[in-house]
């Protein structure tokens, strides 16, 4: 809970960890989050696991109220065991003059969906999702987003981008409901997806439902591979094609890693991308160079 016209000095990270005891578990978190009138803060909420062989199923909800004119800024990083399975639904309401903003990284488990709701309650109200999910192997993501304008002059922007190689699947449906009386409404809505292996494939179904006659709104989709005329360029300036696959994934996702705010967290985050790429660590160093 962060009190009305409070703002905390660090941001609060509520970690799930799960602990392999030889057996398949079932593991049900519940948070909360209370945003209080001209407040603002920061919530890092992260599921994790101990190893990569526990077979469990991770079931959290969240909920995220934010009061008149509060700020929230929300970080959700699902790095699931292999073996896990991860079933996550987050709901968020929103006050008058309210922001929220949301940044989802996954890259664990076997088989997770996450059910991502928003509704802009308040008039004035400003939201953005984000999301990153990086899958290999057999691993398979749902991303199911739900951005609701209930009251008239909100804004929101969505962005969700995908990088997927080996035998995994991605599936994206972001729903932007604009309701009657939400005259005003300025919404955008963007899912990329990129595919290293010929196996990997994603399924992408943004979608608009508007009943206001005022409104501004948008909404795309792309899923390709790498492009040819990149990879040739960068090959002619002397690097390994394994060198220029790997630094123009990175480029991809970096996008997704500049809205992180929070120095040692976009840093981590930058390391793991490192580390899930062919030449990662000489990647990053050479995109900072």
């Amino acid at each position: 809970r962060i009190g009305p016209d409070q703002a905390p000095e660090n941001p609060l990270q509520v970690i799930h960890l799960a602990l392999g005891n030889g057996r398949p578990q079932r593991i049900h978190p519940r948070n909360l989050v209370l945003v209080g009138d001209n407040a603002q803060g920061v919530v890092v909420e992260s599921y994790l696991a101990l190893d990569d062989e526990s077979e469990y199923l991770c079931n959290p909800v969240t909920e995220v109220w934010v009061g008149r004119n509060a700020q929230l800024k929300h970080y959700r990083l699902q790095q699931e065991s292999r073996q896990a399975f991860h079933i996550g639904v987050s709901q968020v309401r929103l006050g008058r003059d309210s922001r929220y903003s949301l940044l989802s990284v996954d890259t664990g488990s076997r088989l997770a969906r996450n059910d991502l709701g928003c509704v802009l309650d308040g008039e004035g109200a400003w939201a953005a999702l984000n999301g990153l999910y990086l899958l290999e192997d057999k691993q398979h993501l749902d991303n199911y987003t739900t951005l609701e304008h209930a009251k008239p002059h909100c804004d929101s922007r969505e962005l969700f981008k995908g990088i997927l190689s080996g035998q995994a699947r991605g599936v994206f449906r972001g729903r932007i409901i604009v309701h009657k009386d939400a005259q005003k409404t300025d919404s955008k809505q963007t899912n990329n997806n990129l595919l290293l292996s010929d196996e990997a494939s994603v399924n992408t179904k943004p979608q608009l439902e508007i009943y206001a006659d005022d409104v501004k709104c948008t909404h795309g989709a792309t899923i390709g591979q790498l492009d040819d005329r990149a990879l040739f360029y960068l090959r002619s300036r002397g690097l390994s094609q394994s060198a220029a696959r790997s630094l123009l994934v990175y480029a991809f996702a970096t996008e997704l890693l500049q809205k992180v705010e929070i120095a040692p967290l976009k840093e981590a985050l930058a390391d793991q991308l490192s580390r899930w790429l062919p030449q990662g660590e000489s990647i990053r160093e050479a995109y900072r160079g």
